[in-house]
């Protein structure tokens, strides 16, 4: 177990724990939280019994968990983690895809699931979405029944994917990108996202990754000669109207 003092100088930030068996995936994880504004990985652990210690020692706002792990399965540490009194939000991020695992952890209330392997952005998205989620629900006064059901929307992640954009993200551009997924046909990549939109390249992809990361598109991918797969992204809502009503096929 790897782990940095909390200091008063962290004020603002989301400290985060990262716990998985494989040093090296740990290592990549902890890469990738840390190019996140606002947050900061405290502490590495590489067993059940490891992330309990550290929670104690470092009191993280947001345990990153893996579940398969050396001493127990990784949702049998969330009840661990509440028996000693902590109240941190727990992200699972694990290659685990069975149905009844994903219950489970829905069960323990877990903030996001994410499936290995990821890349940085999947990653980004879904912190940033956390994080404004976070803020919305710290700040929030529960004056009314509206309010209640507002936190509880926003704890669910209900909230429509342009009009909850996390930090760094404008309402204009994910219009943009939006309406390039509703008037293609078939799958679209970030580079002719980019095209359509006149946005770069990256910022596509972050915007599409988001929609992904919502449940706005699903991604397939294409593999060519050499290189790695292309990303490629469809719209799942309706589809749409070509001039003159007709909707596209």
């Amino acid at each position: 177990m790897t782990s940095e003092p909390r200091t008063s100088a962290t004020s603002g930030t989301i400290d985060v724990l990262v716990v998985d068996d494989d040093f090296m995936v740990a290592k990549v994880h902890r890469a990738f939280v840390e190019r996140v504004d606002c947050f900061r990985v405290v502490g590495v652990a590489g067993t059940g019994a490891q992330a309990v210690s550290a929670a104690d020692a470092l009191r993280p706002d947001l345990v990153l968990l893996d579940l398969h792990l050396p001493d127990i399965f990784g949702l049998d540490v969330i009840p661990r983690l509440r028996s000693a009194g902590h109240d941190c939000d727990v992200m699972v991020v694990s290659a685990a895809r069975e149905a009844e695992t994903v219950r489970g952890a829905v069960r323990h209330g877990v903030v996001d699931y994410l499936l290995k392997p990821f890349e940085s952005e999947e990653l980004r998205a879904r912190l940033e979405r956390y994080a404004d989620r976070r803020g919305r629900l710290l700040g929030t006064v529960v004056r009314s029944q509206a309010d209640v059901d507002r936190v509880l929307a926003g704890a669910a992640g209900g909230s429509s994917p342009v009009a909850a954009l996390p930090k760094g993200m404008s309402v204009e551009t994910a219009e943009l990108v939006e309406r390039a997924l509703r008037e293609t046909d078939g799958t679209l990549s970030a580079s002719e996202c980019a095209a359509m939109t006149g946005v770069s390249r990256v910022s596509a992809r972050r915007y599409l990754e988001h929609f992904h990361t919502v449940g706005r598109v699903e991604v397939s991918l294409r593999y060519g000669v050499a290189g790695r797969p292309e990303r490629r992204y469809r719209f799942r809502g309706p589809a749409a109207l070509r001039p003159g009503g007709e909707a596209r096929a």
